[in-house]
């Protein structure tokens, strides 16, 4: 089953986010996507952690899986590895992936686990009201740095490239249809994908608002002779900032995937095997005798 149209994929449930919030536009990408991909929903596991991207997989007619607060990625993992006929993506935020979750977030791109991630990347916490997070910037005043932030920011897009990620883009949660266009070739990809997405935080985050990214962001479609398989180039673009940003796919490489390395392909996958294959009353014998 496929749906044709994305505002099938829309549950009945209450929307928790604030009006104008960022997140509508990544969810309406993701909607959008699904349907580019030709996919059935059953086919597909959200995942996340906890945050205001998080609650996505909750207002979709998918698959899904709420986890702990940054643990979002290994709950991914796991799911990707029993069961590869699922498509797992994971949405969640710049604070759940790269702070509490950035120790999984390093491991989960070296292993180039089959897995596509979407950030809401608004450079703040705006669950908790508005703390910073790991990529906001340097001096920028919250409630609990009044004086600003000291510490540098964490750069996603350049580590991931450093890290050896096959797929690393950036989009922008008011352009729907790119952002849609993005996320169906993370998906297409082969090992682990990483989509970074500016998406504005109208209550707690004043300074980086839709206007601030539109006067500066830009495709790199409309670059002439921009090659993503140049590693040199990608970790260029990846660095920009300031008045100038790209969008689109900064770095697409291709190369074996986890489970393949694993040699996890030709075996049958943990799902499908019967719950009586493994008997563990002997490897137990020692701990209840």
């Amino acid at each position: 089953m496929t749906v044709k149209d994305f505002k099938e994929l829309a549950s009945k449930d209450p929307i928790a986010w604030c009006p104008g919030c960022g997140n509508f536009g990544i969810m309406a990408a993701v909607q959008k996507a699904v349907v580019l991909l030709e996919k059935d929903p059953r086919d597909i596991l959200l995942v996340s952690g906890i945050g205001q991207a998080a609650k996505l997989p909750h207002y979709l007619n998918a698959n899904c899986f709420n986890g702990l607060h940054g643990r979002a990625l290994p709950a991914a993992t796991a799911a990707r590895i029993v069961n590869r006929k699922l498509t797992v993506i994971v949405t969640t935020g710049d604070g759940d992936c790269y702070g509490e979750g950035g120790n999984h977030f390093l491991h989960a791109v070296r292993r180039n686990i089959d897995i596509t991630v979407i950030v809401s990347d608004n450079q703040i916490y705006g669950l908790t009201k508005g703390q910073a997070s790991p990529t906001t910037e340097p001096g920028f005043v919250t409630k609990v740095q009044p004086d600003g932030v000291i510490n540098a920011a964490f750069h996603p897009l350049e580590t991931a490239i450093v890290l050896g990620a096959g797929f690393v883009a950036r989009g922008f949660a008011r352009d729907q249809d790119t952002l849609a266009a993005i996320i169906a070739e993370a998906v297409r990809h082969k090992g682990f994908s990483l989509v970074d997405v500016f998406s504005p935080c109208i209550s707690f985050n004043k300074k980086n608002t839709y206007k601030w990214y539109g006067e500066r962001v830009y495709n790199l479609q409309d670059v002439p002779g921009y090659d993503p398989a140049d590693r040199q180039a990608a970790l260029a673009k990846a660095a920009e900032s300031g008045d100038r940003i790209p969008l689109g796919i900064i770095y697409r490489k291709s190369g074996p995937s986890y489970t393949e390395l694993a040699g996890l392909e030709e075996k049958t996958p943990l799902v499908e095997l019967p719950a009586t294959a493994v008997d563990i009353r002997e490897s137990l014998e020692e701990y209840t005798a």
